[in-house]
């Protein structure tokens, strides 16, 4: 007995020190990296027009990448678990890709369909439409590199839920979204929940896609992510680690969040 006490005071202080070191100093690091020069400095990082511009376009990619992702992630694990057909599994497999693709040949994908080298490109100029090195581009690679996150926690929920409720309301005369508000969602809302603050946490995040893209157009196809690496390879260090310091504190308000739907979860609220 002595002796597993002893495995586990181990454990767990490899653990909590494996945290520190990896997680807790890094962040730390960052923010008091970010205010070493005062409010003042600090301020003017952050409120530089460029930064805002990153900004809103890293917010725009996230909302459009979830709206899009929690659109395709109900209706294909629904599909998937409530239906048998022909491909149901090669479905399944197509939704796994960008989880064994690398950002950057995502990335590389869309410069070779839509840049101009690909076929679509003499459609696009037809038709004035830019999607590589602008917005749009941006756009398709954040939604392609979260494209698993909310259906990969719908499909096991749903799997384990089964199709006996949903058979007797249909049986009792009730139609396909009475069935789904009713019964199915109640089952899922925490899944789904939890699916979109990782969807959003990766989205916010993305690097490697985006950055092969967006051709780095500082004010137009930058994102936050990219816009650091800017001030980084231009040894404006405090002014990287101020923006940086955005995403840290988006990143620990979703972590929050994240935390909150567990605990949820273990409630039995599921």
């Amino acid at each position: 007995m002595k002796e597993s006490k002893v495995v586990k005071n181990i454990l767990i202080s490899l653990a909590v020190l494996f945290i520190v070191i990896m997680l807790i100093v890094p962040l730390v690091t960052v923010l008091a990296y970010a205010l070493r020069h005062g409010f003042s400095v600090f301020w003017g990082a952050i409120s530089d027009p460029y930064a805002i511009k990153a900004l809103k376009l890293t917010l725009l990619a996230t909302a459009t990448s979830l709206a899009v992702n929690t659109v395709f992630g109900i209706f294909a694990s629904w599909a998937i678990t409530k239906f048998r057909f022909k491909g149901r599994q090669f479905l399944t497999t197509l939704i796994d890709i960008p989880f064994a693709i690398s950002p950057v040949i995502a990335g590389l994908v869309f410069i070779y369909v839509f840049g101009r080298i690909g076929w679509a490109y003499p459609f696009l100029q037809e038709h004035g439409l830019r999607v590589v090195f602008a917005v749009p581009g941006i756009i398709l690679a954040t939604i392609f590199v979260t494209f698993p996150f909310i259906s990969r926690e719908l499909i096991p929920l749903m799997q384990a839920q089964g199709t006996d409720e949903e058979e007797a309301a249909a049986l009792m005369g009730a139609g396909g979204f009475r069935i789904y508000r009713k019964i199915t969602l109640p089952h899922i809302k925490w899944g789904l929940l939890y699916g979109v603050i990782l969807c959003t946490a990766r989205a916010m995040g993305e690097f490697g896609a985006v950055s092969v893209v967006s051709g780095h157009l500082r004010g137009k196809t930058n994102t936050l992510p990219l816009h650091i690496e800017i001030l980084f390879n231009e040894f404006h260090l405090t002014a990287a680690f101020s923006v940086s310091s955005i995403l840290v504190v988006l990143a620990v308000i979703i972590l929050i969040l994240r935390n909150v739907v567990e605990y949820r979860v273990k409630k039995g609220d599921l």
